[in-house]
Parts: structure tokens; C-alpha cells; sequence
């Protein structure tokens, strides 16, 4: 009997307008009625995270980048795990040396050093893994991240490394030059302590290596006494394998890639036609819509 479910955002829970569908609510809502706990889990920070699960009403604790941050339903930090700094050094000048453009989440916001780049990257990252959206529409909504304070631009990240009250909590890399992004990522998973993921074709997560998903989400279902083999995790990428290398049913989404679809127990429909919604019902009796 499943008594948790992990759901994944991107790709996953929400669509390519980057919302969370009436059936996938309506399914979610339904599990929480019936006493089962229900996580997100997501590369995002927190921020840019619990605006959207606002947006469809739903409550929920929220597993943050990855699992370098954990809140619980009211919001309020129950762990962190942060990159030790020195990695943060260590990573930043492997990724400068690549030429590579990346982001670096804090305890205090994101930041971006180019804020031209990082919409211009959002928007190739978006359109390239939906080619059905409108480039505009996009490009609003990368320029919306900064607006409303998703993301800050400053000068130089070299003035967040002087700053002691910070805690790195992920760098986010994007390249549309897979050959660099692979020997950037070669190079970064030799350094101790980082945990190289991705949730995409053209990026890497960088997190300490206890900030992962599964870890949380395996600590997460112990304190509130649920076992692992009572746990679904689903979703659609590779920073999502480590929950599904732990939990009793994992479903890998319909537009997962094939490597990712091989590992889990079952796959589902596409985050387009309600995949969770399709999943979550099935586990708990219902018949899909």
C-alpha cells in the first residue's frame, strides 16, 4: 500500500505552461484525502516552487534543489544541506575555465552575473524541449523570474564567496555545447563532496552530495514513519533517480527519456496528458479520466 508519493515539478507535475492541470490537482488532492502524504520534490528553490503549488491550491511540503533545502506545509526550513564553499570555488572555476554559464542558488536567492544570458538561455532551454510554445511568451516569463525576484543580477559572484552568512545551495549550468557540457561535467564530478545531476538535456545541477532527492525523501518518509517500500516517487529526469533507486514504485513520466523509463517500475502517460494524475489514481483505486 502506497502512503507517500514524491512528485517532481518540471516535466512532471507540470506542463509546458508550466502549470499544474485540473486532473493532476484533482488526483493529488484526492491521495491527501485519503491520508497518503504527498512531497514535492524539485530542482527549483523554494520560491520559485511554492508560487505555482499556491497557484493550484494545492498544500504541500516542498523537497527544494534537489534536497538542499526541505520546508515543510507552512513553509518553515526544516533542514538545509549546503555546498561546502570551498567546493563552490573549486566548481566555479571549472565551469569559468569551460566558459559555461551558470546560476548559483543561496540561502539568500538566486543569483545570475548576466542577466541577458540567463533569459536568453531559459528561453532556448524552454523552446528546445517544446517546440510547440511561443518563443514571446517564453521570453516573458524567463524576464518574470527576474521581475519578481525569482533570480537577482549581480556584478560578480566573487562578492557572494566573501559574504560568510551565505550557504550554496546548487549551481544550475546550461550550455547548448554538449561536448563542453559533458567535459565540464567530467571534471566536476571529480571533486569531493558535489553530487552532478541533471533535469535536462543541456544543463547539470550541481548540490553538496547529501543534497539529493532520494536522501531527503528518504528521511523525510522516516520521521513521519512511512517506509521506502510504501513510497512512489515519479518523474521525469536524472536528478530524479535517486528517489527512484529507493522507493517501492518508481514511475518514470511518458516523455522521460528511455534511460530513465528503463530504471523505474512503471511508466505513465506524459506531463501533457496528466501522467500524475494517471499514476497517482491507478495507485489508489480510482479510475483515470
Amino acid at each position: 500500500m502506497i502512503k507517500c508519493i514524491a512528485i517532481d515539478m518540471d516535466g512532471t507535475l507540470l506542463n509546458s505552461k508550466q502549470k499544474i492541470s485540473a486532473e493532476n490537482k484533482e488526483a493529488i488532492l484526492k491521495a491527501q484525502e485519503q491520508g497518503i502524504e504527498v512531497v514535492v520534490a524539485t530542482g527549483r528553490s523554494y520560491i520559485e516552487a511554492i508560487h505555482v503549488i499556491e497557484e493550484a491550491q494545492i498544500i504541500s511540503p516542498i523537497i527544494s534543489i534537489n534536497g538542499a533545502v526541505v520546508m515543510d506545509k507552512e513553509g518553515q526550513k526544516v533542514v538545509s544541506n549546503p555546498i561546502n564553499p570551498d567546493g563552490v570555488k573549486l566548481a566555479i572555476h571549472v565551469l569559468e575555465n569551460h566558459g559555461i554559464y551558470y546560476e548559483i542558488y543561496t540561502s539568500d536567492g538566486i543569483y545570475s552575473n548576466d542577466k541577458d544570458r540567463s533569459i536568453a538561455t531559459i528561453v532556448d532551454v524552454f523552446c528546445t524541449a517544446n517546440p510547440q510554445l511561443d518563443p514571446m511568451e517564453v521570453t516573458e516569463l524567463a524576464r518574470n523570474r527576474f521581475e519578481i525576484g525569482h533570480v537577482k543580477e549581480v556584478e560578480s559572484y566573487s562578492r557572494l564567496m566573501e559574504d560568510d552568512s551565505l550557504e550554496f545551495y546548487k549551481l544550475l549550468v546550461f550550455s547548448a555545447d554538449l561536448e563542453r557540457l559533458g567535459e565540464a561535467g567530467g571534471r566536476l564530478k571529480r571533486i569531493d563532496g558535489l553530487a552532478i545531476t541533471s533535469s535536462g538535456r543541456e544543463n547539470l545541477e550541481i548540490n553538496s552530495m547529501d543534497a539529493q532527492k532520494g536522501i531527503a525523501l528518504e528521511k523525510f518518509v522516516r520521521e513521519k514513519g512511512i517506509a521506502l517500500s510504501e513510497t512512489m516517487a515519479l518523474g521525469d529526469n536524472f536528478n530524479d533517480v535517486s528517489m527512484f533507486e529507493r522507493v517501492g514504485l518508481a514511475v518514470a513520466m511518458g516523455n522521460a527519456p528511455s534511460e530513465i523509463q528503463k530504471i523505474c517500475h512503471e511508466v505513465t502517460d506524459t506531463n501533457e496528458n496528466n501522467g500524475v494524475a494517471n499514476a497517482i489514481l491507478k495507485v489508489i483505486g480510482e479510475s483515470t479520466p
